[in-house]
């Protein structure tokens, strides 16, 4: 099981992980939204700006103030393309 930190020492499976997306459109904005009526969201952002959105197959809705590149990176995936 792969743990990807995302901020704050917060981490997520990375096997239940489906999208990181940037908070900053319309449609991200009614995920979060639904997410949050639904009681599916998680903010591990503490506060600080959200800077990614991370949609698991749970339909949970995670909140980081990491950027989308940032938890890539921590993955190490990227070092192998």
């Amino acid at each position: 099981m792969e743990l990807i930190p995302i901020g704050y020492g917060n981490v997520v499976s990375g096997g239940r992980l489906v999208a990181i997306v940037a908070p900053d459109s319309a449609p991200i904005k009614r995920i979060i939204q639904d997410a949050r009526d639904r009681g599916m969201l998680i903010d591990a952002s503490y506060g600080k700006k959200t800077r990614s959105v991370l949609v698991m197959d749970s339909d949970h809705v995670i909140l980081s103030a990491l950027a989308p590149d940032s938890i890539i990176r921590r993955t190490g995936e990227d070092e192998e393309e």
